[in-house]
């Protein structure tokens, strides 16, 4: 399955990105926008009113460092 990548600009608030940045700082092994689409499809997964297959995929795509795109 190859899924498309979509840019997006966000504005935090600056404790939220020190705590971001932080974390990213300690755990070489994550990114941004791996850290980010772990976060934004738990979201979805934890408060959607249907069921979102995708976002469960993603989730856990991101957890185990696997990209969406090779599966």
């Amino acid at each position: 399955m190859i899924t498309t990548s979509i840019s997006t600009i966000v504005e935090v608030k600056e404790p939220l990105h020190s705590a971001l940045q932080r974390f990213l700082d300690t755990h070489s092994d994550w990114d941004q926008d791996r850290l980010l689409n772990a976060a934004l499809s738990l979201f979805l997964l934890q408060n959607s009113q249907t069921r979102e297959p995708d976002a469960a995929r993603i989730y856990l795509d991101s957890i185990f460092k696997h990209p969406a795109e090779d599966l």
